[in-house]
């Protein structure tokens, strides 16, 4: 294949049967600025830095339901400029136009339909990026070449190998990223962490997570043409080709694996985060996935699923409904961290604690030793001016997504999985290997 873009783009990219070598590179850049591709191949030194006192100027990717959660908690800063709103939904593109400018009067942000107009822009500093899961690899690392910054929703990814090309490129280009993890930046979370680390409960040796739901069937809808609003091709992009169902789109994109892995993927970093910011366990040995598909529509992903881990020193389950253990009940979302001298639940906003015999839902004489965050957005902008590692940096949400990913192979094969952690592959299990990454759909690529 030559060097080409869908038409509707036009930009020149390197070939994605290999990686492009430093003097393709070089050769490339330096041909690109003068094209129309010029913003996505860029030298790192060509990032402009953003000063304490300057105006951040920000493009948003993807404007659903959680793009125009971006806009509004952006614009609420004074020293944000909102320059770009784009989707490949003009209705999507517009309507946010529409709210921005009540938030905002004196904006002046204009419309786009491909991100890559977004990234060309060199007066552009960050990019927020809310589009379906198969999307956010592709556009964080393109936005990291072009000297962007990026607030990126979760999941961090749609497979493994995609967070692993993220992680190399956010070292190689030195630029800020932080993983949509709002709760992170929450008091509860915080205090459980000190409450955990500190011992009271002692060793802790099992932890139980879960998420009540999963996918609905769908039904059996017929494809259609797509609307006109639509760049349909677009909206797939790297995932295969399929002809257009208002059932595979916007909202449900998240109940086929084309595109994400189903109510799993999509809660996993939200609650897992709490686990690994607190044990940062390690040594991931054994993969074990059970659960059942919708038989009642054209949606994928688990109706309902189970998923056990062995971590070194620690045994960690996932379910789709409460665990029978004392304080999760009645919780659709929760953790437990069972030790050897007590148990502690805990949601987004609440915990409680079974400690001695008693029922708790904190323990003063545990200091508090976590410097609060100034809110999730804010810790971000901060990050942009100081260069700083955000709270939900790119590297710990990769090691905190990583069991997700495995977890949904397990769950697609039907069987057990063994890991070798320092490698970063399954033992003796090619086919699973396969499923660490989903080849793109030409012509698109992914740099490496």
């Amino acid at each position: 294949m030559g060097r080409d873009f869908p038409p509707k783009g036009g930009e020149l990219q390197p070939t994605p049967s290999r990686p492009l070598s430093r003097r393709e590179f070089l050769k490339t850049t330096g041909r690109g600025l003068l094209s129309v591709g010029a913003g996505l191949l860029v030298r790192p030194g060509r990032a402009r830095a953003v000063s304490p006192n300057e105006k951040i100027v920000v493009g948003h990717i993807g404007v659903g339901g959680m793009g125009n959660a971006h806009v509004r908690w952006f614009a609420s800063f004074p020293e944000v400029e909102i320059a770009a709103i784009c989707d490949v939904d003009e209705t999507h593109r517009l309507a946010t136009l529409r709210r921005l400018q009540k938030l905002r009067p004196d904006n002046r942000a204009k419309p786009y339909a491909d991100f890559r107009r977004v990234l060309e822009r060199k007066d552009i500093d960050v990019i927020t990026c809310a589009t379906p899961d198969h999307w956010h690899a592709l556009v964080t690392i393109l936005a990291f070449q072009a000297g962007k910054d990026v607030y990126c929703e979760k999941p961090l990814s749609h497979n493994f190998r995609e967070g692993q090309a993220m992680v190399k490129a956010s070292r190689r280009y030195g630029r800020v990223f932080q993983l949509g993890t709002q709760i992170h930046a929450g008091q509860n979370y915080h205090r459980v962490v000190e409450l955990v680390r500190s011992g009271v409960l002692g060793r802790i040796h099992t932890v139980r997570l879960w998420k009540t739901g999963g996918s609905p069937g769908l039904g059996y809808p017929r494809d259609e043409p797509p609307p006109p609003t639509l760049d349909w091709d677009m909206w797939l992009g790297p995932a295969p080709w399929r002809p257009y169902n208002p059932a595979r789109c916007h909202h449900n994109f998240r109940y086929f694996w084309d595109y994400s892995g189903g109510v799993y993927a999509d809660f996993w970093c939200h609650i897992a985060d709490i686990v690994f910011w607190a044990l940062e366990p390690t040594g991931l040995r054994t993969i074990q996935a059970r659960g059942e598909e919708p038989s009642d529509g054209i949606a994928e992903t688990p109706r309902w699923i189970e998923v056990d881990y062995e971590f070194d020193g620690l045994t960690l389950h996932w379910s789709s409904r409460p665990p029978d253990v004392p304080g999760a009940a009645g919780r659709g979302i929760g953790a437990q961290f069972e030790g050897t001298e007590g148990s502690l639940v805990t949601d987004y906003g609440s915990r409680v604690i079974f400690i001695g015999g008693e029922q708790l839902t904190d323990i003063p004489e545990v200091p508090q030793t976590i410097p609060r965050s100034p809110g999730h957005q804010r810790n971000f902008l901060d990050c942009v001016k100081s260069r700083a590692r955000t709270e939900s940096p790119l590297d710990y949400a990769f090691r905190m997504t990583t069991p997700m990913y495995l977890g949904a192979i397990s769950f697609r094969l039907g069987r057990k999985l063994t890991w070798d952690a320092e490698r970063e592959q399954f033992i003796g299990d090619e086919v699973a290997n396969r499923l660490l990454f989903r080849p793109y759909r030409a012509p698109w690529w992914l740099p490496t």
